[in-house]
């Protein structure tokens, strides 16, 4: 598990550890002062001795590359927005299974549906569940019943009940 702080912050700690070590202090003793596992501080030590200070300097996580160009990813936001039913789709609603068909008919990439779901996050996009609202509804109807009978039927305060606070 990643320690909390920044990058350079963790790399200021691990070239203290080295620091110290070479000042005579044993690396529990080290560990203990910067709140880390001795087998780290040995950990450090070792890679500053093979590889130098440059071993020691702070390198981005950049994890697994995304199977998808900026290109690719463009043109999938624009079908995205075209909706579902203009890329060949029943409904016009978007399922992570629904997208990882579309990634694998019009790019190639397989892709988890698990995974699309990070994807569309990262490309800025938020996951949203349709209203459902019968498809006889009517709001003027709606409308009209909150206006007038609401306030007829609305349980009203009893005034003859006094309510104190002290």
């Amino acid at each position: 598990m990643r320690p909390n702080g920044s990058p350079q912050a963790l790399e200021n700690r691990r070239r203290e550890a080295i620091r110290l070590v070479n000042d005579g202090h044993s690396p529990t003793e080290v560990a203990k002062r910067l709140g880390c596992h001795p087998k780290s501080v040995s950990r450090w030590k070792k890679s500053q001795k093979d590889g130098g200070d440059a071993a020691l300097r702070w390198q981005p996580n950049t994890g697994r590359p995304s199977a998808l160009s900026p290109g690719q990813k463009k043109d999938l936001t624009r079908r995205l927005l075209k909706g579902a039913l203009k890329n060949g789709f029943a409904t016009d609603l978007w399922t992570c299974p629904r997208i990882v068909e579309l990634i694998r008919r019009h790019y190639g990439v397989g892709y988890h549906h698990d995974h699309v779901g990070r994807l569309m996050a990262w490309m800025g996009f938020t996951c949203q569940k349709p209203r459902r609202r019968a498809i006889e509804r009517d709001e003027d109807a709606i409308q009209h019943w909150i206006a007038h009978d609401w306030e007829r039927i609305k349980k009203k305060r009893n005034e003859s009940v006094r309510t104190s606070f002290s």
